[in-house]
């Protein structure tokens, strides 16, 4: 017995670049569409926690003793990302985090070691990836930024494991070398040659393990980086074509690590108890799950429906496009341009971060529990009454505040200028002054209500500085709060 999926998260960025800009960069067409784009302060941890705490956000979902992170595209190497999440998203102490990194693959292993730790109880596992190649490359054009989490307990799950098969086999189809950030591929047609067969068996054990056929099923999902052996698999595993689950590769791009868990996100959405739904996923071989609704689904819909949770089909409509191909490239560190005439930053000081961690990771005000003044930075003397050690923590990064004054910088030190500034009252009391991101500087006002993201303010020394900042909310009842 596995541990079943109790809630999930997808987060996409606030960015989309058209490919149109692409393909007139270098006077060719790059395909139609755009790809989600993580801004220049957001990485593959970052967004892990914003999709982490999309996840616990809807009541009853129960807290996880457990994290597990992967990514093809990890800010560190030789530390754990996972611990950055952890931090980020208030999770005990005692709850282990660990990383499964390097290839697309790692993605499915997370999942599946997640179920089966969950057998002991709450466990997360969340998926993130950064895709990045050559200018004007497949996987720059074709790629996508995002993450995905998933909440999996003992008991509650949404689908129960019905079948489930595997085959590996040793061949080179896509590789990246450490220190390059594009990934290379062979020819198509020899990846679509290897690939397509390891999957087509692997889906029929799969299935005869689960005791039904490809007519049993309601939602196919394939998925990979090769797109031509997606193509073809669609076709050849005899699923009747209404069943098969059209990817959002237009709107935001393949996700790469991402992609399956955005499919089974946005498929457990708009799925009905007790139906079928299959995952396939080429890469390296061939990974398949066959799955069967439960009656707990409807009431997970349902909890994220009240937490103000956005469809998947929806994250992907929103965003905005203007993103010039320029600043892409020089947020991926591609392009170089000139920094701002500021002394550089220094790199945060590891022991200040640990005894901050509370603040700085977990964005923890201190409330007075004398006159219940808050403070932001947490603080051992009230400002207010003057009580010393009096302080209870409250953690405010899921409190929405209003701009209650705000400075457009254009000389202060950011990797896209002009940096805005703003003093943000929180909701019940606080103040804090602090970065916008994903705004328009134009569109910002006194009034405009803001929620909090976890972003990476600079990296300097190689050590990446993570802090909080407060990005616009489109709508009220939207706990997600991104613009549109």
């Amino acid at each position: 017995m596995v541990a079943g999926i109790v809630s999930w998260g997808v987060y996409l960025p606030y960015w989309r670049l058209e490919r149109r800009a692409i393909g007139d960069a270098f006077g060719a067409s790059a395909g139609r569409g755009r790809r989600s784009v993580a801004s220049y302060d957001e990485d593959t941890s970052s967004m892990a926690v914003e999709a982490g705490r999309l996840a616990l956000r809807p009541s009853g979902v129960p807290t996880p003793g457990r994290l597990y992170f992967s990514t093809p595209a990890p800010a560190y190497l030789d530390k754990t990302n996972a611990a950055t999440v952890h931090a980020a998203l208030g999770l005990s102490p005692e709850a282990g985090a660990y990383d499964l990194c390097g290839s697309v693959r790692s993605a499915w292993a997370t999942l599946e070691l997640a179920s089966l730790a969950g057998e002991r109880g709450p466990v997360m596992a969340v998926l993130a990836d950064l895709r990045t190649g050559l200018p004007g490359s497949v996987d720059e054009t074709q790629g996508g930024d995002g993450a995905v989490a998933f909440v999996l307990a003992p008991e509650g799950g949404v689908a129960e494991l019905a079948g489930h098969a595997a085959a590996t086999d040793e061949f080179l189809e896509r590789w990246r070398v450490p220190g390059e950030t594009g990934s290379r591929q062979w020819e198509d047609r020899f990846g679509e040659e290897a690939l397509v067969p390891l999957a087509r068996s692997t889906f029929d054990r799969a299935l005869a393990q689960a005791g039904l056929t490809a007519g049993d099923i309601d939602h196919l999902i394939v998925t990979g980086l090769h797109a031509r052996a997606v193509a073809t698999l669609k076709k050849a595993l005899k699923v009747p074509a209404d069943r098969v689950v059209q990817d959002h590769s237009g709107l935001i791009g393949n996700l790469g690590a991402a992609d399956a868990g955005l499919a089974l996100a946005d498929c457990l959405e708009r799925a009905e108890v007790g139906q079928v739904v299959a995952v396939v996923e080429v890469a390296d071989g061939a990974d398949v799950a066959v799955l069967r609704t439960t009656e707990a689904l409807t009431g997970a819909q349902a909890a994220r429906r009240q937490a103000g949770a956005r469809p998947v089909a929806e994250l992907v409509e929103q965003g905005r496009t203007d993103l010039a191909y320029p600043v892409f490239l020089s947020w991926r560190g591609v392009l170089q341009r000139e920094p701002p005439r500021r002394p550089d930053p220094e790199r945060p000081d590891a022991p200040a971060s640990l005894r901050t961690e509370g603040w700085k990771f977990g964005f923890n005000a201190s409330r007075c529990q004398v006159c219940g003044f808050r403070h932001l930075p947490p603080t051992r003397v009230c400002l207010s009454c003057r009580a010393v050690d009096q302080m209870v923590a409250e953690r405010m990064a899921d409190v929405r505040g209003t701009v209650a004054t705000y400075t457009i910088d254009r000389l202060a030190y950011s990797l896209s200028p002009p940096m805005v500034g703003a003093v943000i009252d929180f909701d019940g009391g606080g103040r804090y002054r602090g970065e916008m991101t994903d705004v328009d500087p134009d569109a910002v006002t006194v009034g405009t209500r803001v929620q909090m993201t976890f972003r990476r303010l600079y990296t300097a020394e190689g050590v990446h500085n993570y802090f909080w900042k407060a990005r616009p909310v489109a709508d009220e009842g939207d706990d997600q709060g991104v613009p549109t």
